[in-house]
């Protein structure tokens, strides 16, 4: 085992290098696994797509790599996190989805739900325009009613930091989402009380 850790870490090290071949031995030595071990959470097309856009993270970030854990480490928790916000990303699609229809077949009496189609695609675009940190933050909260308390444990920060991305959070949607915000002050309430 300790020669393989070696082997990945040597890869590693060339692979920050630039060397292209290290970058494609490393595809090949962990692209089955980590899609074998991201399909226990998502379904295969979309645990290939992970594996797939994480992989070409690490080659497009080769130089800027700055790993303290063991590459396969890293690279498991990378694929871990990625689904959970996959999954995260599809619960809080059904859960806007949902509300917004109930509010617009409450508000009108025909409701336009082309509307509301866009609108959820709106929103889903300015949340991945978030600094991940801040989007996190913002969607376990609201989404997932967790406390600052509860995330300032899970995340290993204080809970200053956690009101502070949700703050800043708020305040980037609230620009991405200015056209409409008459739709979502239906759906959550004043922008303003969104933390």
């Amino acid at each position: 085992m300790a020669n393989q850790v070696a082997t990945d870490h040597q890869l590693c090290q060339r692979l920050i290098g630039g060397d292209k071949r290290a970058y494609e031995l490393l595809f090949e030595r962990f692209y089955p696994e980590l899609c074998a071990y991201a399909n226990q959470w998502v379904e295969l097309e979309d645990a290939e797509n992970v594996v797939q856009d994480i992989m070409l993270w690490l080659w497009q970030n080769h130089q800027e790599l700055h790993i303290e854990t063991s590459l396969r480490t890293y690279l498991f928790a990378a694929t871990k996190n990625r689904c959970l916000t996959l999954i995260n990303r599809g619960q809080m699609r059904q859960r806007i989805m949902s509300s917004l229809h109930k509010v617009m077949e409450e508000q009108f009496e025909a409701p336009d739900f082309y509307i509301l189609g866009d609108l959820v695609t709106k929103l889903e675009e300015a949340l991945d325009e978030l600094p991940e940190s801040y989007r996190e933050a913002f969607v376990q909260h609201r989404f997932n009613n967790k406390s600052y308390k509860d995330l300032a444990t899970e995340m290993g920060v204080s809970q200053k930091t956690i009101e502070y991305r949700i703050s800043q959070a708020i305040r980037l949607l609230r620009v991405s989402l200015k056209d409409y915000l008459p739709l979502l002050i239906l759906l959550f309430g004043d922008p303003s009380t969104w933390d």
